[in-house]
């Protein structure tokens, strides 16, 4: 091979903002309709924190009917003099140049979900136009960005149309953005109004006081969101359809140096505990040292009331951390700077300073809570409930030894049911959980025995939901699955010793099917929730139609889709409609939704895990009456198509 000269004219420097758009997910993460919604949160974000630093009490999201959005506050506008450096205004400042704002020390704001100064001009560099206007001192400026491709076909990246300008006087105060996505990006996607609402919703109760209205040009619809309860409301929310054992949330609220904490936390009649961490209104779905320092200090003041109360005699054990939270929903939402995270996704905090902080207060505030002789009865309540808990606790861990004795002596619950893989790369290989024993026959013969193991259900498994943990090992179904993946459950649960690292539902595209799915999603989210949030649970799409004639094939897996397909065929073209995954032989299993060449898979995951909680109670939970009312309001099974449709291209 000659040798490539290689010298300073290789070495390609990126100016401005082209590096957002060479590499964009570095900075959003994907270009698909999350990322989309990543420009809109980043703008929303900014306005939050104006608002959460005590600026402004509004903020307004408009989805426009030409596919831009718009966000307005009424905080104190972005700066609109010009920087004493670069010679520009601020506004052009923070929309044109990375790692610039004004969030890199407290003197402007104390606390900020901002943490890089990327926020505003990523969005501006991924935008065919922002627009922004801000309202200061009583007077309103403009400043036009776009971005577009000379007659040489180089990329110019959010660049201002001209300088900042005034434009008029006003009486408000704020900054207003409108941005449209760039298509060359992002394709056809479409704002969602649910996906801005609920988190809409979230933002409103984490900020006490904050309104938050939200419209969709297009369709007419609005919502608003407004709690001067704050988390003490949202804990609320999210217990709606379940039985309270406690009358109300035990709240409080405590600050110390630069750092605040609120905490607010509920008890119901079930049996898994539900915590949700927030740092700067950002979600920590992975938890971190907050939530670490709230449950050791909360098991340190329970079982020392117990022992202070009787409840625990000199001779009994400690109850566990686990004993005490179960049933409990709780909210955990602290403001700091200096804030860490565990990864490039804001999932887990990481400042150790942060387990302090949350311990000491919380111990402080909840010695103090339960000192109040009022409140005897609501610690009783939680004591009785925790030592309820640790005898199942002793009772599932008998029945774990005893599954696991009889699963090393017979294998009792995989004989002639798991088609293993071959394999021993574990991060390589895949569980099929197939629904029918038909299907599982097909796919059994249909895979790759290296890589693919199959394992058929016989029927419907247990609704985990409301279920305790020695009842979920009762059941054949469920201990089938948690032996062929080898990881444990609740706990116990192990990711490092998972067999296969694709668990991947595969059911009938049929309402039994859906209700299959659902019932799986709910016992790995109940007890085995890692498995969802490390990326490990996916859904195979199978096609509802076969169009053959000749040597053409083509499947179908919308109804949308078919017209298409059949006129591509042409004349004497024969359809098949698939009622099961059962009808289908082993090599059109494959060729459709095992080869991982072909196949289309919805990978599982919880970006809010709040609303996560509140749906998998809504839909499978006991609670009637608002399943029907959910139903009622946001069901349009017109969108089944678009669904399958989507998902498959």
């Amino acid at each position: 091979m000659a040798d490539k000269t290689y010298n300073s004219n290789d070495i390609v420097v990126l100016e401005g903002l082209d590096a957002v758009r060479l590499r964009p997910g570095m900075y959003i993460g994907t270009t698909g309709i999350k990322g989309m919604h990543h420009l809109l949160w980043e703008i929303v974000d900014n306005a939050i924190d104006e608002i959460s630093n005590g600026y402004g009490d509004t903020i307004s999201i408009t989805i426009n009917s030409d596919g831009s959005a718009t966000v307005e506050d009424n905080g104190r506008g972005i700066p609109v003099d010009n920087h004493p450096t670069l010679h520009k205004s601020g506004v052009e400042v923070v929309y044109t140049t990375l790692h610039a704002g004004g969030k890199f020390n407290n003197s402007n704001y104390k606390f900020s979900g901002g943490l890089h100064g990327v926020g505003a001009s990523v969005t501006n560099a991924l935008s065919k136009f922002c627009n922004v206007t801000v309202y200061k001192d009583g007077k309103e400026y403009q400043i036009n960005f776009h971005s577009y491709m000379d007659e040489n076909g180089k990329m110019y990246s959010g660049v201002p149309i001209a300088p900042l300008k005034l434009i008029g006087k006003t009486e408000k105060s704020g900054t207003r953005v409108t941005f449209l996505p760039d298509e060359a990006m992002f394709g056809s996607l479409k704002f969602n109004f649910e996906t801005i609402t609920r988190r809409a919703k979230e933002l409103a109760f984490l900020n006490k006081g904050l309104k938050i209205n939200v419209k969709d040009e297009e369709s007419g619809s609005e919502e608003s969101y407004h709690y001067e309860g704050g988390i003490s409301d949202f804990v609320n929310y999210l217990v709606e359809e379940k039985t309270k054992v406690i009358a109300k949330p035990i709240f409080f609220h405590a600050e110390e140096k630069n750092f605040d904490l609120e905490v607010a936390f509920i008890y119901t009649d079930s049996y898994t505990e539900n915590c949700f961490s927030f740092v700067n209104n950002i979600p920590t779905i992975e938890g971190g040292t907050h939530e670490t320092g709230f449950k050791s200090a909360y098991t340190k003041v329970m079982n020392d009331y117990a022992r202070n109360n009787n409840f625990l005699k000199e001779k009994e054990a400690n109850l566990l951390g686990e004993d005490y939270r179960e049933g409990i929903t709780c909210v955990i939402n602290i403001k700091m700077n200096n804030v860490q995270f565990e990864g490039q996704t804001k999932t887990k905090l990481g400042n150790p300073e942060a387990k302090t902080f949350v311990e000491n207060l919380t111990i402080a505030q909840l010695n103090k809570f339960f000192s109040d002789k009022k409140q005897a009865s609501t610690a009783e309540i939680i004591i009785n409930k925790a030592k309820g808990a640790a005898k199942v606790r002793e009772s599932a861990k008998r029945a774990k030894e005893v599954a696991r004795a009889r699963n090393n002596a017979e294998n009792f619950n995989l004989v002639g049911k798991l088609a293993a893989a071959t394999s021993r790369n574990n991060s390589m290989c895949e569980l099929f959980i197939v629904e029918g024993n038909s299907a599982g026959g097909s796919a059994k013969q249909g895979r790759d025995r290296r890589y693919q193991a199959v394992l058929p259900l016989r029927g419907k498994p247990l609704n985990a939901e409301k279920k305790r943990i020695d009842q979920v090992l009762a059941n054949e179904e469920i201990r089938m699955i948690i032996s062929a993946l080898n990881t444990g459950i609740g706990e116990d649960l192990d990711l490092s010793s998972l067999r296969y690292h694709k668990v991947i539902i595969l059911s009938d595209a049929d309402q039994d099917g859906a209700h299959i799915r659902s019932i799986l999603l709910t016992f790995f989210y109940r007890y085995m929730r890692p498995l969802i949030t490390e990326g490990h649970v996916f859904i195979g799409l199978p096609p509802l139609y076969r169009v053959a004639k000749k040597d053409f094939v083509e499947y179908v897996y919308s109804d949308v889709e078919l017209p298409d397909a059949i006129a591509r065929a042409g004349k004497g073209y024969t359809l098949s409609r698939y009622k099961g995954l059962g009808e289908m032989n082993a090599d059109q299993l494959k060729d459709t939704t095992m080869d991982p060449d072909k196949r289309t898979l919805i990978q599982v995951s919880i970006d809010d895990a709040a609303m996560a909680e509140k749906m998998v109670t809504t839909w499978m939970g006991d609670d009637i009456d608002a399943r029907k009312q959910y139903i009622s309001i946001h069901a349009n099974f017109d969108k089944e198509d678009d669904f399958y449709k989507n998902y498959h291209n």
